[in-house]
């Protein structure tokens, strides 16, 4: 079943480290089978007051995207952000049929 990774930054304290994640994330993200759906900075917030970059991955599946996080190309990526930001990151089942 087809899941989607959303990260969500809720802090950003240092934009260097921020672009150095951004920089090493995404290949490592593509290298694991993730599909970049939507990122960046939310053009309309209607409820809550996170308004900081988001990003929504879509893998082949829920161990799919979990595997991409504990692969060592992203591991190397959040060694890379460390006290940099805050972030939610959730792994949803997509919706069959």
């Amino acid at each position: 079943m087809t899941a989607y990774w959303i990260n969500t930054f809720t802090a950003i304290h240092d934009e260097a480290k921020l672009a150095r994640y951004i920089e090493l994330a995404g290949p490592a993200m593509r290298a694991a089978g993730g599909e970049f759906l939507a990122r960046g900075n939310p053009v309309h917030v209607l409820e809550g007051s996170a308004a900081l970059r988001t990003t929504v991955i879509r893998f082949a599946s829920a161990d799919a995207a979990v595997a991409a996080y504990h692969s060592p190309g992203y591991q190397e990526a959040l060694a890379a952000l460390g006290d940099g930001a805050e972030r939610d990151i959730r792994i949803l089942n997509g919706v069959e049929g």
